[in-house]
């Protein structure tokens, strides 16, 4: 006997995949870097944003800000000043995923942000959560902003002094550094301080 068209369509719904909305299939590339002479190439980063479904720009205005760095968006990749490690941009994407994607009700990446009031709001399409968007400042961020005499820190020199010096900025602190080009990422061993005036020399490892 010839069974019913419903009996057949419910059959096949409850053969369907569990809804499409599930954390267990969100997958983000891992970040694809080069080095291309004094600058550093992220060949993949559009599949990034397309992945975490983001706006391109302001996902690239994010990570040039925690990673300290310029940069431009050039056709499907991001090239960045200077030498960015791939561990630096799979932390700060990860970073940028949990506070601007990831549900923190059901845990999935199943969400849109929307503003209100110019308020960023992180909501729901799985369970129908809102929230607001909190950037969480990390512990080391604090530690970080902290210049000690005797310790070295990776900076990026922003400009060149009358001197010819080049001027790196941490936190309130103006750093000159002898012998280092605008533009560049260099480690400084820090060897005096005078209130928000630091001066220091390049680390040679």
């Amino acid at each position: 006997m010839a069974q019913s068209y419903d009996t057949l369509l419910k059959r096949a719904k409850e053969a369907l995949p569990a809804p499409v909305s599930s954390g267990e299939r969100f997958q983000v590339p891992e970040a694809d870097l080069i080095v291309e002479g004094k600058t550093t190439v992220l060949r993949n980063f559009l599949d990034i944003t397309t992945a975490i479904n983001r706006d391109p720009d302001q996902v690239l205005q994010y990570l040039l800000r925690e990673l300290g760095t310029a940069g431009a968006l050039e056709d499907r990749r991001v090239v960045f000043k200077g030498k960015v490690t791939a561990p630096q941009v799979a932390d700060r994407v990860k970073s940028y995923i949990d506070t601007y994607v990831i549900c923190s009700e059901c845990g999935r990446p199943d969400t849109r942000l929307v503003k209100e009031d110019r308020v960023a709001i992180l909501e729901c399409d799985a369970c129908g959560a809102r929230r607001p968007v909190k950037v969480v400042k990390k512990a080391a961020k604090v530690e970080e902003a902290v210049l000690a005499e005797g310790k070295v820190y990776e900076v990026m020199i922003q400009d060149i002094g009358k001197k010819g010096d080049g001027i790196a900025k941490k936190d309130k602190y103006i750093i000159y550094v002898p012998g280092t080009t605008k533009g560049s990422i260099v480690k400084v061993f820090i060897e005096k301080i005078a209130g928000t005036v630091a001066f220091g020399h390049i680390h040679r490892e």
